[in-house]
């Protein structure tokens, strides 16, 4: 049975968000007490600035509970993260298949949530990680040089399905949570990309896609494709 993760701010920001609250308020404590009230106006310019910075990263770090709205998960493949599809291609995967599949990719955008689910139902077979450069992630170079950490899946009728977090130019920092021979359900996070990012998807040729380039995912929620 697939359970619901209540999070509402992920794990992963939790020391960046507890040292920005006491950053935002020394350095409004320290600028009311030099300026207030002679400069009024600087306290207020400061303040407004420090927290739009700090509500955006707690924006960055926001993680809404999401439940797959289908009752049936057979064969389908869901968006394993916001934003936008970039690309729908077949390709030569040259990492672990070594043969054409077909190729989804969605590109993440600092504003998007950026919390990764689990695409399909099954068992995950390997879990690696390459490090690389930081090109745009938007790229096509960006699959193959950037650093990018490899999930395969296996659905319970025996397909594979592999994802792959890639870092962007802004991006430092890929975490992945999945390990080999674990059960792995939609519903569930595999990882989490910090900044600018995008996560492809590699599935079976013959596929059926269910997005279009361009259109908007939002992860856990948009079915991007069916296996047959």
């Amino acid at each position: 049975m697939r359970k619901l993760r209540k999070i509402r701010l992920h794990q992963e920001g939790t020391r960046q968000l507890t040292v920005g609250f006491f950053v935002w308020l020394l350095v409004n404590a320290v600028t009311y007490f030099f300026t207030y009230p002679d400069l009024r106006w600087l306290f207020i310019l400061i303040a407004v600035f420090t927290t739009t910075i700090y509500l955006l990263l707690v924006n960055f770090f926001r993680c809404p509970p999401r439940r797959f709205p289908g009752e049936d998960t057979e064969d389908i493949v869901v968006a394993p993260a916001d934003g936008k599809v970039v690309v729908i291609e077949e390709v030569d995967e040259p990492d672990h298949f070594h043969d054409r599949r077909l190729l989804i990719s969605i590109f993440m955008s600092p504003l998007n949530v950026h919390a990764n689910w689990y695409p399909v139902d099954g068992v995950v077979t390997k879990v690696t990680h390459d490090n690389g450069k930081f090109h745009r992630a938007f790229l096509p170079k960006a699959s193959t040089d950037n650093e990018r950490s490899m999930v395969v899946m296996e659905t319970p009728d025996g397909k594979e399905v592999m994802v792959r977090q890639i870092a962007g130019a802004m991006a430092r920092r890929i975490v992945t949570y999945a390990k080999p021979g674990e059960e792995c359900f939609i519903d569930q996070h595999f990882g989490f990309i910090k900044l600018g990012s995008r996560v492809d998807i590699y599935l079976p040729i013959g596929t059926e896609v269910c997005v279009t380039m361009g259109q908007k995912t939002t992860g856990n929620q948009t079915v991007i494709a069916k296996l047959k």
